[in-house]
Formats: C-alpha cells, structure tokens, sequence
C-alpha cells in the first residue's frame, strides 16, 4: 500500500513579502542566521560581541546562503537585565551597517517595543519577540510599520527564571498561547501575513518538553501560520546526545531536518553552511524543490 504524501502545512498566507525578498513558504523553507552582539549568548560566548565583528558574522552569514539574519542584544536566559539604551547601542548600528549592503531579511531579537522601533527604523524587517508580547507596546509599534512579528511561546517574564516548568500537554498549550497571542496582535493592527509563529525549544521547557514538540511539530503548522524552529544548539539536544554545546551540530541539524518535514518553514541556525545544505536537501525529498543538475544514470553510460 503506498505511503501518503509528505506533510505541507495548511498555511493560511503562504506568500510573504519580507522587506524586500518574497518567500513562497508553500513551497521554500528560510535558514535564518543567528548573531548574537551579547557577551554572554548561551552558544558564542561573546564570540561576535564586538562591532566589527558583528557585521562581518552578518556578512559572512550572507554569503553563505543565509535568506535571514537575526541579530540579538540581550539573552533570554535569566540574569540582569540589558537596559534598553544599551540594547539599542548593541542591535541597531550592526541592522544598519547590514542593511546598507544586503537585501537579506533582517530581524532584530527583542521584547522592548523602544528596540523594535529603532530597529525598524534602521533597516529590520522581522521583530522576534521570545516572550510573547510580553511588552503591550510592542505589537503597536509592528502594527504601524511594514515588519513582520514572530510571536513565541515563553512563560517566565524577561530575563527571569522559571524552576521546573509543567504541562499537562504541552503542545496542546503552547498552541492555545500562539493562538491567544495571535489575536493579541491582529487586535492590535497586525494582519495575519505579517505573523510568524514559534513553539519556543527549551524556553520554559525541559528536555522531554522539546522533544515532544519537535515530534508533534505539525500540530503547531496546523495553525496556519509559519512556524520557525529554533532548535540550533539547545540544551535539548545536547542532554539528548550527552554532547557539550560544541558538539552539537549533527544533533541540530537532525532536530532542523525533523522540524521541517513536521511544518517548520523557517529555522533559526548558528552553522549556516551546514544548516543550507540540509534544507535545501530536505525541500527536495518533500518535492519542493528540483536537484541543481541530474546526470547519475541519466543517460545510455553510467556516470
């Protein structure tokens, strides 16, 4: 009996335009890149803190093949909040030096609505808000610019611990969270072809939590949104595999291939060039996208 077709999210709007690059996502899955200017990102480590060396993480992202660059100020995980003066001096400058020599989609890691302004104002087109519009300002300040929001599930409040998160069913609630925060923001003057959604791996989740979701992605597709993957690196796979966070690109690239099969239409990666190569690899066995070339037993001598 043959098997069914691959799975294909039911996206309600499934042809984007973001800033100036058009994404069919019926049809093609974004690598977004990650550049962290903190000096303390749970992966680099302060690694693309400085300026310069930001810019040319954004750059190199680029050239790689990365269709998006997301550029952060301030760690999700708990500790002292970055003021948002300081959050501004770290993200804007490197979204405006990007800008000024890439078409690629930029967005800008925040939960402040004072850093999305003068992000998008420099240059962003994707806020990415980890905590749920936790800030009320935030969707307003979307709402009247041409930005897409990416709306994450998170349940601690900013840079605050939250000790041995529980669910009943945890993708269950994370859908009805994305859901609830989705007509926050259409409420809010947002429209449904600027949202993108994100079941948020590890946040306020243990490793059984982000498995789950992982498994029963396409559940979180279902809602017809875009859903990102942020999987790169994250603790759930490094307890998985017993690998420290230098050694887990196989595991990511495992957790990014599975995500896209179950829906995911973007995921967010640290390794761009292995990170493309999977995706683009992925699309093609799902029958979205051709090979570069066919030549092995195409012709009347075997190649």
């Amino acid at each position: 009996m043959p098997r069914s077709e691959p799975y294909l999210p039911p996206l309600r709007v499934p042809v984007r335009r973001i800033g100036a690059r058009t994404f069919d996502f019926s049809r093609q899955v974004a690598v977004m890149a990650v550049v962290n200017r903190t000096p303390d990102s749970f992966f680099d480590q302060g690694r693309t803190y400085a300026f310069d060396r930001a810019v040319d993480a954004c750059f190199e992202a680029v050239a790689l093949g990365a269709d998006w660059v997301d550029i952060g100020g301030a760690p999700f995980a708990p500790g002292e909040p970055v003021p948002v003066e300081e959050e501004v001096e770290r993200v804007v400058p490197v979204v405006a030096a990007l800008r000024a020599g890439s078409d690629v989609v930029i967005s800008v890691d925040t939960f402040h609505a004072e850093v999305a302004r003068q992000a998008i104002a420099a240059g962003a087109t994707v806020i990415n808000d980890t905590t749920g519009l936790r800030d009320p300002q935030l969707a307003p300040v979307v709402a009247d610019s041409e930005a897409t929001l990416v709306i994450t599930h998170s349940l601690a409040e900013p840079r605050r611990p939250f000790p041995r998160p529980q669910y009943d069913d945890v993708v269950a609630e994370v859908s009805a969270f994305l859901l609830d925060r989705v007509q926050r923001a259409r409420e809010a003057g947002i429209p449904e072809e600027r949202i993108i959604v994100d079941p948020g791996h590890d946040l306020n989740k243990n490793t059984l939590h982000s498995l789950e979701i992982t498994r029963r992605l396409s559940e979180i597709a279902d809602l017809g949104y875009p859903t990102l993957a942020a999987v790169s690196n994250k603790d759930f796979i490094g307890e998985t595999l017993d690998a420290p966070r230098s050694e887990r690109l196989e595991g990511s690239l495992a957790a990014a291939v599975i995500s896209v099969m179950n829906g995911a239409r973007i995921v967010r990666m640290h390794d761009v060039r292995a990170s493309v190569a999977a995706v683009r690899m992925t699309e093609a066995v799902l029958g979205l996208r051709a090979p570069a070339y066919l030549r092995h037993n195409m012709g009347d001598v075997n190649d």
